[in-house]
């Protein structure tokens, strides 16, 4: 048989880069960037490879596994469905329908079988007990999306190929390919950005690789990017450099905002962030002295004790320099598939979690609760859980008291296709079938891109015979429910026949049909355009494309106002208890948070390490070890460390998503398992106004390990 080519779409992280596959019958003989897919241009990096690891590897699970006295036991899907539905009907029969608990991860929203059918289930629970891995990454960019523009899915992209200045906060782009950011090659849009006289300039705890090719590094303290970003404000309006604003009468509170930025003259701010006033004047300067800025503000960003607020000073400093709706500034997309309008525009606190009483957001409570509500026994307790496509205990806070948790429930059924850190503690697991047997459609990341562009994966191959995917496995987990709930007459089984016909495929057919480019775009033409189909450059939307009520930006909402006392009461305080350091973490290239534990070619070149500086470790008195232990509240490491002068000083460094157990391939022990960074992070320890997990910043001691 002759090679043959197949093109798709990569869905091992937000890029979306265009592959290139040749393959022979089963065999795979090569991925490679595909230079005819008109976003990527041929760019991709080495998770791309993953791919023919994880379709070829003997231990992803493709059929339900039950565990038994004698280990993991091969049982019926029908079986497998049954036995779920019997237990998540037993235990909300004996409590209450939230006694059962989901969790959603971070693979969800790149699979678009899961996105369009997972919730069709989850809403049968009729449970408010929902978390997901948004809490521990992008929760405030859509907390402050719903505050100002009106939907929490009206996130501003910065329009990267267009500015001549690009601040980055708490980001690394080049490591992460860019995220809430879809931009393959952003090497190669930041050095355009370059080549055409424009600047870039990172802001992070750590000289990282987007710092190398940036043009000017600024190192800050962790969590305290809210200050400097004020510290901007005050220069920009005391010195007049606001630019004309087109939205001018679109803006309420820029009077407000003004007052607000009095508090944070650049002296007031330079000790706490560690950045001089001079260095802050420059930098506001610089910015409105171009026509086209941008500042982009990520995971570092979000992740910290003042996420919320950071990330409504991201948008607002765009706002009142002009740099919104503009090209070259933050910008909205325009995309094919625009789910704004089936999904909640947003809400805060119409439940609260039961322990803590954090108020929920758009349907969701903060992550870091979670273990409190299993483990805290009293009405409303949270006795089973779904896990679907997570790995909560290595991505979230205090994953050691999780884990606990986890081990205390009635019962856990996990959605996925290995046994790993959570899926081992689950009585059943449901694999779905997976990467390249699979048809796929980018439905959030298009939506997040630095350009409007469309595309549609068709599978390379079919699922081996008896699996099934994960729409199915939602399909079928429904009906068997329902029919346990005694729920399952007439119009519901005619509505079950009805369902079982509609296809993700048809689904997006239809969302293509009431989308932005139905004219330009159906699910036909994409399939005959396999390198994908680019829409053209963003767009302005605005006043028009706003969700809020009287079609203003709400510069300065009241959640705002009331979380800036507690940043000015920070401002006012000593910063550091003594001779505590602050965490960070860390992205590598050829990992994808826990996702690719499996994959010996992806985790043979990374070190899990400890980042530290040498001034703080003569202080630990660390010199001759080769191990350091790192304590914070929650709990306790130990790793190998690497001393280096590229992170500030009173800072360490520890990536995230290690820590395996060790028998990920099921039989063979993980030649390098790591630890986990999450063993570290506090629970306690969340941006107030959001609820998200602050990550970043966690006070640490460190100390020699002999």
């Amino acid at each position: 048989m002759k090679n043959q080519i197949h093109h798709r779409t990569c869905n091992l992280c937000e890029a979306m880069c265009g592959l290139e596959i040749i393959h022979r019958d089963k065999e795979i003989i090569s991925i490679k960037g595909d230079k005819a897919d008109p976003f990527s241009k041929g760019h991709i990096c080495p998770k791309a490879l993953a791919l023919k690891d994880i379709y070829e590897d003997k231990d992803r699970l493709k059929k339900p596994v039950k565990k038994t006295e004698n280990g993991w036991t091969e049982i019926t899907w029908q079986e497998a469905f049954d036995s779920v539905a019997e237990k998540l009907v037993e235990t909300q029969n004996k409590f209450e329908n939230s006694s059962v608990g989901i969790y959603n991860g971070n693979p969800v929203v790149h699979n678009s079988g899961t996105m369009l059918s997972a919730p069709a289930f989850f809403r049968t629970l009729k449970t408010n007990n929902k978390y997901s891995a948004t809490s521990v990454d992008q929760l405030p960019h859509q907390f402050l999306a719903y505050l100002m523009f009106g939907h929490q899915l009206k996130i501003p992209i910065p329009d990267i190929d267009r500015t001549d200045f690009l601040l980055i906060i708490g980001a690394n782009p080049i490591i992460s390919n860019g995220s809430l950011l879809s931009a393959p090659d952003i090497k190669r849009r930041m050095r355009a950005i370059q080549q055409r006289g424009g600047k870039i300039v990172n802001v992070d705890p750590r000289f990282t690789e987007t710092s190398a090719k940036s043009d000017q590094h600024i190192y800050i303290k962790p969590g305290t990017d809210a200050f400097f970003l004020l510290g901007l404000a005050n220069v920009i309006l005391d010195e007049g450099l606001v630019q004309d604003n087109r939205l001018t009468n679109e803006i309420k509170g820029l009077e407000e905002f003004e007052e607000i930025s009095t508090a944070f003259h650049p002296e007031k701010v330079e000790e706490i962030t560690g950045i001089a006033s001079n260095i802050i004047r420059q930098i506001a300067r610089e910015f409105t002295s171009h026509t086209k800025s941008v500042i982009y503000g990520r995971m570092g960003a979000c992740t910290q004790e003042f996420g919320g607020l950071t990330m409504w000073l991201v948008n607002a400093l765009n706002i009142i320099t002009g740099n919104f709706d503009e090209p070259g500034g933050a910008m909205f997309t325009s995309p094919a598939i625009d789910i704004k309008p089936v999904s909640t525009k947003g809400h805060i606190g119409k439940w609260s979690s039961r322990v803590r009483e954090a108020p929920e957001f758009a349907n969701e409570l903060p992550v870091a609760t979670l273990a409190e509500d299993i483990l805290v026994p009293g009405k409303g307790q949270i006795k089973a859980m779904i896990i679907n496509a997570g790995n909560p205990i290595l991505s979230t806070p205090n994953g050691t008291q999780l884990k606990t948790a986890f081990e205390s429930l009635d019962f856990l059924v996990s959605i996925d296709i290995y046994i790993n850190e959570t899926s081992s503690l689950a009585d059943i697991i449901l694999p779905p079938a997976t990467g390249l047997e699979v048809d796929h459609y980018d439905i959030v990341f298009h939506s997040l891109a630095v350009r409007n562009t469309s595309k549609y994966s068709q599978a390379l191959y079919k699922p081996v015979k008896g699996a099934k995917y994960d729409w199915q496995i939602f399909k079928g987990l429904k009906k068997a429910y329902l029919k346990k709930k005694g729920n399952y007459g007439i119009k519901k089984r005619l509505s079950g026949l009805i369902d079982d016909l509609i296809t993700p495929e048809r689904m997006l057919s239809q969302a293509l049909k009431k989308g932005n480019w139905s004219k330009e775009i159906n699910i036909s033409k994409l399939k005959k355009s396999p390198h994908g189909i680019d829409l053209g450059p963003l767009a302005s939307q605005l006043p028009e494309g706003l969700y809020t009520k009287d079609k203003k930006i709400n510069l300065v909402p009241d959640e705002v106002k009331n979380d800036l006392k507690r940043l000015i009461k920070k401002l006012n305080q000593k910063t550091n208890k003594l001779g505590k350091l602050h965490l960070i973490g860390r992205r590598q290239l050829r990992t994808c948070n826990s996702w690719l534990h499996n994959n010996e070619r992806m985790l043979k070149s990374n070190s899990c390490t400890a980042m530290i500086h040498p001034k703080d470790a003569n202080k630990a008195g660390l010199n001759g070890s080769n191990m350091v232990r790192i304590k914070s509240r929650v709990g306790t490491i130990e790793i190998p460390y690497e001393l280096t002068e590229n992170i500030m000083e009173g800072t360490v460094s520890v990536p995230h998503g290690w820590g395996h157990f060790g028998g990920i391939r099921l039989n063979v022990a993980s030649s390098n398992p790591g630890v986990s960074i999450n063993n570290l992070t506090d629970d306690d320890f969340i941006d107030q106004l959001t609820g998200n997990a602050a990550l970043n910043g966690v006070e640490v001691d460190i100390e020699r390990v002999a």
